[in-house]
């Protein structure tokens, strides 16, 4: 965790740019993604300056043409962004350094609940899919995630904001099924309450989906029990000024820069020490 305390310790001064990996960092990828092709020319640059460059856009929050020179053109950062979020790589790498940071805290790598939320956030006029949350007055899209009891990002699906909850919940749950058959509870607020949501995601197996409620008579904010996980876990991925807002064309653009916003955090606390 980040305190005044431990600031050196996650100072990143001695790199070019903060958002750059360390050699521990890397370590943690580089085996995982795709290996070169057998056919075709060989690669010119190699996949860390490429992975730095996509970090950096992330980090920074700029437009494709604002990406340094020091890094390779961005017409070949693009290609390789656009090329992991359509085989799966960004979904898979997600899959394994979350089994390797549960293991690191001691748990099983094979989570058996999760805590189900949903962030609305404005789109550009990149255009593409969206619609308005009229509860929380913003025209764009909602991310809604599944992380496990520590925070890990388990599950991710980007739609129109104003689709409700319980709705964007179905398709997300049942994928998050396939990825984890053994999840059997699942924490959620009173937005998921009702027969509606469990009736929907009862072709996917038994599991429980438990409903944490703010205390009768309390107002203003309340910190929930497993329910502020998720919150944090948010807080944890509007760190990237990319996720400011959504300026991405495609819903599938928009969820694989949540997923490297969360290999972002995954890299650094697996490469920390005494973690």
């Amino acid at each position: 965790m980040w305190t005044e305390t431990t600031r050196a310790q996650y100072r990143r001064d001695d790199l070019v740019y903060a958002s750059d990996t360390r050699e521990a960092e890397w370590a943690e990828i580089a085996a995982l993604l795709p290996s070169p092709a057998q056919r075709g020319r060989p690669r010119r640059w190699h996949l860390r300056a490429i992975v730095d460059a996509l970090l950096y856009v992330l980090w920074s929050g700029c437009q494709w043409r604002a990406l340094p020179s020091e890094f390779p053109p961005r017409s070949t950062v693009q290609r390789y962004f656009y090329r992991w979020r359509d085989d799966g790589t960004w979904d898979r790498l997600t899959a394994i350094l979350v089994a390797r940071a549960r293991q690191r805290l001691g748990r099983n790598p094979v989570p058996s609940a999760g805590i189900i939320d949903s962030q609305s956030v404005p789109t550009t006029e990149s255009g593409g899919p969206r619609g308005v949350d009229a509860g929380k007055r913003i025209k764009g899209r909602k991310r809604h995630i599944v992380t496990d009891t520590q925070g890990l990002l388990l599950a991710v699906r980007v739609h129109e904001a104003n689709i409700q909850d319980p709705h964007g919940a179905v398709p997300l749950l049942h994928d998050l099924r396939r990825r984890f058959p053994e999840l059997r509870h699942v924490f959620a607020d009173r937005i998921y309450r009702g027969r509606q949501l469990q009736e929907a995601v009862d072709d996917c197996g038994p599991w429980t989906i438990e409903i944490v409620e703010r205390p009768p008579g309390v107002k203003g904010f309340q910190l929930l029990p497993r329910r502020w996980v998720v919150e944090r876990s948010f807080a944890w991925l509007g760190r990237s000024r990319r996720l400011a807002k959504d300026f991405e064309a495609t819903l599938a653009s928009s969820t694989a820069w949540v997923h490297l916003a969360n290999l972002r955090l995954l890299t650094r606390r697996l490469a920390q020490p005494n973690h």
